[in-house]
This record gives structure tokens, C-alpha cells and sequence, in this order.
């Protein structure tokens, strides 16, 4: 799939948006609010297709050490709206300017066993763009085939417990990666939108 191809799949969805299933998703916390987040879903077009860029989370974070991630983070008061915060943290954690990524939508919000909920924003990234990490969130930078991530057989589901709950997620092996929880659960949404 390329660029175009992506757009006029995913475009033509928006107004069609709906709730995503997963249990991450309707997760109820009665103890403390939940606090705003956004990411970006960065594609990028390479010469042998889209790429999705991921992050691995630096070790020592409190939340999902380790863990791959989309880049981005909570809400802060400064921003103009959660598509800034998506913008910000990723030019914050992995260099790659606000000005050279497109925003083409957002998918439905997600709701995280760490008490986020999270809206995820897909944009793309201009090609020439050099990602540099910041070591203090993010311990490596990679991207996966979009053709990869849209192939259902590449996923499995799980079942995990959180906050003394069962919920199922899904998994994906990414060479040396593993591509669960919200994460999966973005990509799976993403993926029925464009089947839709």
C-alpha cells in the first residue's frame, strides 16, 4: 500500500468513526480521573511501500517500561489541542519537527489500564525527516511494513490481568519487537477502518 492508496482508503472512513471493541477500551476507574493523552501514528513512504514508526519506552519510565509505543504523551495545558500534543511529544521524543508531518485523522480514543485515555492521530511524515531520540523517554526508534501491520494473521490475541481484571489484548512480533496492549489495539482499529 502507498500513500495515496492509504488516503483514499482511510479518508473516505472518518465520518464513519466507531467505538473500538477492546476491552482496554472500556476499562472504568472509579479511584482517580483519567488524565488526557494523544499519539501520533507516524506513516512514512518508503520505496518499497508505507512504514509505520514505533518507539521502544526508555527502561526507567514509570509507565510500560520498555514497551513498544507510539510516540507521544499527556496532555499539558499549554497545548492548543490533544492533535498539539500528539505533534509535540513527537517532535520531543524522537526530533521530528511538528512542520513536517501531515495530520490526515484520528482514530477512536482508547482507554489504558494506567488510567490514560488516549487519542491517536495518523499523519505522515515527510521522507527526508532524521529521527534523533531523546534518551530520557525513548530507548530505540524503528519501523515496521504497513503492509506487515495490515495483515490480521500477523496478530494474536492474549488474555492479560490488570487492576485485578482479565482483559484479552493483542500481540504482534516485529523481528526482535513485540507490539501489544494499546499499541495493537491502535492498529487493529486502524486496520478495520480501512477495511470498512
Amino acid at each position: 500500500m502507498n500513500r495515496q492508496q492509504f488516503l483514499n482508503r482511510f479518508i473516505l472512513q472518518q465520518a464513519n468513526l466507531t467505538p473500538p471493541s477492546s476491552h482496554l477500551a472500556q476499562l472504568q476507574y472509579q479511584q482517580q480521573p483519567l488524565k488526557k493523552a494523544a499519539v501520533l501514528m507516524p506513516l512514512i513512504q518508503r520505496s518499497n511501500g508505507l512504514h509505520m514508526i514505533l518507539t521502544q519506552r526508555a527502561m526507567h519510565l514509570r509507565h510500560h517500561p520498555g514497551q513498544v509505543s507510539f510516540p507521544g504523551g499527556r496532555f499539558e495545558v499549554t497545548d492548543v489541542s490533544l492533535a498539539t500534543t500528539a505533534l509535540r511529544e513527537t517532535e520531543e521524543e524522537i526530533g521530528i519537527a511538528q512542520d513536517s508531518i501531515q495530520l490526515v485523522g484520528r482514530l477512536p480514543e482508547i482507554t489504558t489500564t494506567s488510567g490514560y485515555h488516549v487519542t491517536p492521530f495518523v499523519g505522515f511524515v515527510t521522507g527526508n525527516e532524521q529521527v534523533v531520540i531523546d534518551q530520557s523517554e525513548v530507548k530505540s526508534c524503528f519501523e515496521v511494513p504497513f503492509n506487515y501491520l495490515l495483515n490480521n494473521d500477523n496478530f494474536v490475541k492474549q488474555h492479560l490481568v490488570a487492576n485485578r481484571k482479565r482483559h484479552f489484548t493483542y500481540c504482534c512480533a516485529y523481528q526482535d519487537h513485540l507490539i501489544w496492549g494499546a499499541t495493537a489495539q491502535m492498529i487493529i482499529n486502524l486496520q478495520q477502518q480501512l477495511q470498512a
